[in-house]
């Protein structure tokens, strides 16, 4: 059914999984779409079966249910996995935290023992910066200490990294790689995919694109007092592009046996400290506009300043972050442009 490596993207009609799934099927690879469509719509999947000129096997699943992920493991031929079936909004994590354990974590578990009984023995899993917590010394390195999350899904993502470690170690039957990833904004190039949040964005570029394009009326910038150079925290923007790629980069170090360790971390940025308030005076500047936003008090969860040393990533994957920020919020205004278009 399928003459080259299948790819299982667990949560691949969502906005980094649509992105991955283009560039892994774009590098050679055969892909399996995995989602129940309960933190996005049909608009990404839609748009990479566009882009590809082609349909995309979609199988609509809930990967918290145990069976049929089982199922689903038994069905098809899957050489690896990469796991972005988990919810990842800061602020909601920390209101609703029972509903980030139980969906991370479970899904998780759920992948991992269904890989280990039917033979999948890579599993890529999406990690994240959260687990450095308020990191004393920047940039950080994956050798940097974790420290206590700021918020459940902080949290999460620090346990289901342990759960991996864990069980690679255990039998030996998989092999695992966490990519931990800094702040995902922008858009395909095509503006046929992108970041398409339910309701109000939790993050900050989409409540930017929709504040410009007239949906919001107003940006909230979450605290202006920090102890920064402009008062607002300092991140690590990475092109979603540029992300996809690091997953290609580490699915070909697992599935042509290139892994060092059986269990390998990965930190995934720009290596660039940008902060809120220059990432908003530069999207104004890149795309003509003026937006409407207003200093307001800080957000529970979010720390002062995170930026990621990207040098293992790449020395070991050979990938490295290219694409300019002017780009990446040229390519997030093209997209919100287009969803407006097709309404």
């Amino acid at each position: 059914m399928f003459d080259k490596p299948l790819i299982l993207v667990a949560g691949g009609a969502g906005y980094i999984g649509s992105h991955v799934t283009v560039e892994l099927v774009e590098a050679g690879y055969e892909v399996l779409i995995g989602d129940n469509f309960s933190n996005c719509d049909r608009t990404c999947y839609e748009g990479v079966k566009q882009i590809l000129g082609r349909e995309v096997p979609l199988v609509e699943i809930d990967f918290c249910d145990r069976t049929a992920t089982d199922n689903l493991f038994a069905t098809y031929p899957i050489a690896a996995v990469i796991h972005f079936a988990a919810f990842k909004a800061v602020g909601e994590s920390v209101t609703e935290p029972l509903k980030y354990y139980r969906n991370n974590l479970l899904s998780l578990l759920n992948v991992v023992e269904s890989a280990e009984r039917h033979g999948c023995r890579n599993i890529l899993f999406s990690s994240s910066a959260t687990v450095y917590g308020e990191a004393e010394v920047q940039p950080v390195t994956e050798q940097s200490p974790r420290l206590p999350a700021t918020s459940a899904y902080g949290q999460t993502k620090q346990m289901s990294e342990d759960i991996l470690r864990d069980v690679v170690a255990s039998k030996g039957l998989v092999r695992g790689i966490a990519l931990r990833y800094f702040n995902p904004i922008g858009a395909h190039p095509s503006a046929l995919i992108g970041e398409l949040p339910r309701g109000v964005p939790n993050n900050l570029v989409p409540y930017i694109t929709q504040t410009a394009v007239g949906k919001r009326q107003m940006l909230s910038i979450f605290g202006g007092d920090y102890p920064t150079p402009d008062g607002t925290c300092l991140r690590d923007f990475i092109d979603v592009v540029d992300l996809a790629r690091a997953h290609v980069a580490a699915v070909t170090r697992m599935v042509e046996d290139k892994m060092e360790q059986p269990y390998e971390i990965f930190n995934v940025g720009t290596g660039k400290p940008v902060s809120v308030m220059q990432l908003v005076e530069a999207f104004e500047r890149v795309n003509g506009l003026k937006l409407n936003y207003k200093i307001v008090d800080r957000r529970p969860g979010d720390i002062v300043a995170i930026w990621a040393d990207t040098s293992l990533a790449e020395q070991k994957l050979g990938w490295k972050a290219t694409r300019t920020l002017d780009e990446t919020l040229a390519s997030a205004w093209a997209w919100e442009c287009h969803l407006a278009e097709q309404k």
